[in-house]
C-alpha cells in the first residue's frame, strides 16, 4: 500500500475496519440517503399536486355554479365537480368530484357512485385520501357544522353525529332513507406509512331544508 493510500484508509484501519468493508458501508449509506430523498420528493410532489388541483377545481366550481353547467378543471379530466363541502369550525373546505375512483381520488375527495348526491335524500358517501384531501377529517368532531353546496348553488347544512373506525367490508353505511345524510370516508390510521386496512368514517345528518 502506498503512503497516499495509507493516509486515505488510515482512519478506517485505526478502527479495525477493512477498506473494502468501509467502501460497502459508504455505498449502503449512499443508497439509503438516496432512497430517503426520493421518498421525501414523492411526498412533496403528492402534496403539491393536491394543492394545484384544488386551485383549478375551485375555478371550475365557480364556473359550474355561475353557468349551471358541469365544467371540467382541465380538458382531459375524466371527472368534474359535483359539490363543495365546508367545515366552518376548522376552516377547511374541498371540491367534491364525480365518481369515487381513479383520477377523481387523485385530485380531491369524490362522491361514491351508487350513493345519492350530496344534499339529496339518503346517505351520500364521499371518499378521500387520508394523506391529502381528507387529512382534516381527524379534526371533525360530533356537533360540527358541515355545509354542502350543490351545482345549482343550493346549500344543505349538516351536523356531524359521530365517527367510527371499521373494516372496509363492514362500514355499516346504508345509502337509503328519506333524510339527507353524509358518510365521509378515508383510510385509517391517518399517520400510517404502510397500507391502511381500516376506514375512518364521519357521519352527519341534515339539520335544515336546502335553500
Amino acid at each position: 500500500m502506498s503512503l497516499q493510500e495509507y493516509r486515505a484508509y488510515s482512519p478506517w484501519l485505526r478502527r479495525g475496519v477493512h477498506p473494502r468493508a468501509a467502501g460497502v458501508s459508504i455505498a449502503v449509506c449512499g443508497l439509503l440517503v438516496a432512497a430517503g430523498l426520493w421518498l421525501i420528493g414523492q411526498g412533496v410532489f403528492i402534496q403539491a399536486k393536491a394543492l394545484v388541483a384544488q386551485v383549478l377545481l375551485e375555478h371550475a366550481w365557480s364556473q359550474t355554479v355561475a353557468t349551471g353547467k358541469l365544467v371540467k378543471a382541465w380538458s382531459w379530466a375524466d371527472t368534474y365537480p359535483v359539490a363543495k363541502i365546508s367545515f366552518p369550525r376548522i376552516g377547511q373546505s374541498s371540491i367534491v368530484l364525480a365518481a369515487g375512483g381513479g383520477e377523481a381520488l387523485a385530485f380531491g375527495p369524490a362522491h361514491v357512485a351508487g350513493s345519492p348526491l350530496p344534499g339529496a335524500s339518503g346517505t351520500s358517501v364521499i371518499g378521500g385520501h387520508r394523506d391529502t384531501h381528507f387529512t382534516y377529517l381527524r379534526d371533525v368532531k360530533a356537533g360540527d357544522e358541515i355545509v354542502v353546496t350543490d351545482v345549482r348553488g343550493a346549500v344543505t347544512r349538516y351536523r356531524a353525529t359521530h365517527s367510527v373506525i371499521v373494516h372496509p367490508g363492514a362500514s355499516g353505511i346504508a345509502t337509503g332513507g328519506r333524510r339527507a345524510r353524509l358518510a365521509l370516508v378515508t383510510c385509517f390510521p391517518f399517520d400510517a406509512v404502510a397500507r391502511a386496512d381500516l376506514r375512518y368514517v364521519v357521519f352527519a345528518e341534515a339539520v335544515e331544508p336546502r335553500h
